[in-house]
């Protein structure tokens, strides 16, 4: 299905540094369709939400953007348990984050990330990037 046919599209962020978080759904939140932006700011609340309201419900996010360094549990681990669910498995987990160690790329990519970017540092690069990310997965990736 085409996100825009969507009447909602929702996205979980899971960002633990609220000037990032601030600005993502600032650039998320001018899409041309409703969208629900659930935020968490750690791994464990990330998890419970995925584990309780959204399996209660039988209700997911289209994607999940998932930063790596996170209190409480790490996004590898978060991503790890959301891969390893049989019901959360199927959503699409974006990993954005300042590591740009081949290890933690590797591990991601292991672990069936959908994509891995680092955000840039520089505000006019972050932006860039945000709105390239908002017309991949929002107007071009076709998601069940």
């Amino acid at each position: 299905m085409n996100s825009k046919s969507l009447k909602s599209f929702d996205i979980l962020l899971v960002e633990d540094n609220p000037a990032d978080a601030r600005l993502i759904t600032e650039f998320l939140s001018d899409a041309d369709f409703i969208n629900d932006l659930y935020i968490q700011q750690d791994g464990i609340k990330a998890m419970e939400f995925l584990n309780q309201q959204c399996k209660q419900n039988n209700y997911y996010p289209n994607f999940v953007i998932l930063d790596l360094n996170l209190p409480g549990k790490n996004g590898l681990e978060v991503l790890k348990e959301i891969k390893g669910d049989i019901d959360l498995k199927k959503i699409p987990v974006m990993i954005f984050t300042t590591s740009t160690a081949e290890e933690d790329i590797k591990k991601c990519y292991d672990n069936h990330a959908s994509c891995y970017i680092t955000k840039p540092l520089d505000f006019d690069d972050f932006t860039k990037t945000i709105n390239l990310i908002k017309d991949f997965w929002l107007n071009t990736v076709k998601l069940p």
